[in-house]
């Protein structure tokens, strides 16, 4: 127990010291403001990568390609030695995709009563891509820029295009619901939220994107670049990946669900019906 308490003390004093010595230390005198720091964060203008000598392309088109090919492998590793060994009583990994699996699946049967097996999947697989991009961040994964310039493979979804691209995707899936319910009709009853693309594009850009430009901004000063960057990435990272998952992946199940409704007969249509 004592010798807990010491270590404690210990650590304590070391983040004490690291804490005075960072204020010492001061501005760390970049030549880069750090509004244009934050605008290269969102435009990465000075930041293009070079996609295999064929064109260049935005860091979170890179990090979108990585996470890609990282959920493909992981899944298909899964298909051919994990799920041929599941059992009655299940694992620790069985446990855990059970209940993944359960967790979208109960998400699109309670908002999507109608043509609900297509929606847990692709929630399934949304969400997957927003909480495994979210966490790629996390890495620390390094790429050099066209300028022979290293930068840190940002989460996909910081990116305004990939948000776009998310958006738009769910989007059509909806319009997709509501086509298999109604037929070409649908397309209309579809088109009356007009702005939830936009609207669903654009939250995971600017959530995901303040936690971006909170953490460049804590880099950018020497004074504050210290622990504390540790402790706001990881907490940002983790608290976007979860409520960003949870968020849109509800969205789509809950409108796909109101559009994929059959349309209810009118009782002059059910008495006609009886008469006939």
């Amino acid at each position: 127990m004592k010798q807990r308490k010491k270590g404690l003390v210990i650590w304590l004093l070391v983040v004490v010291l690291l804490f005075i010595s960072a204020l010492l230390a001061g501005s760390s005198g970049h030549s880069e403001s750090v509004q244009e720091a934050m605008r290269d964060a969102v435009l990465h203008d000075t930041g293009q990568i070079s996609l295999f000598g064929l064109t260049t392309v935005t860091p979170g088109m890179v990090s979108a390609l990585v996470v890609t090919v990282i959920l493909l492998i992981a899944a298909a590793l899964i298909r051919i030695f994990a799920v041929p060994r599941f059992q009655f009583q299940p694992g620790k990994l069985q446990l855990v995709l059970e209940e993944a699996v359960g967790l979208f699946d109960g998400m699109a049967k309670g908002n999507s009563p109608h043509r609900n097996r297509f929606m847990g999947a692709y929630i399934f697989a949304a969400g997957a891509f927003i909480f495994v991009g979210t966490l790629f961040e996390l890495l620390g994964l390094q790429a050099i820029t066209i300028h022979d310039h290293p930068i840190t493979l940002p989460a996909p979804l910081s990116d305004v295009n990939a948000a776009i691209a998310m958006g738009t995707l769910s989007y059509l899936v909806i319009v997709s619901g509501a086509v298999a319910a109604h037929g070409p009709k649908g397309i209309l009853k579809a088109l009356k939220e007009f702005s939830l693309p936009i609207s669903m594009s654009f939250r995971l850009f600017g959530a995901l994107l303040s936690g971006l430009l909170v953490t460049e901004l804590v880099y950018y000063y020497t004074s504050l670049s210290f622990v504390l960057p540790v402790v706001v990435g990881v907490l940002f990272t983790l608290l976007h990946a979860l409520i960003q998952t949870y968020v849109l992946t509800m969205l789509v199940a809950l409108y796909y669900g109101e559009v994929s409704e059959p349309a209810h007969k009118t009782p002059k249509a059910n008495q006609q019906a009886d008469n006939a």
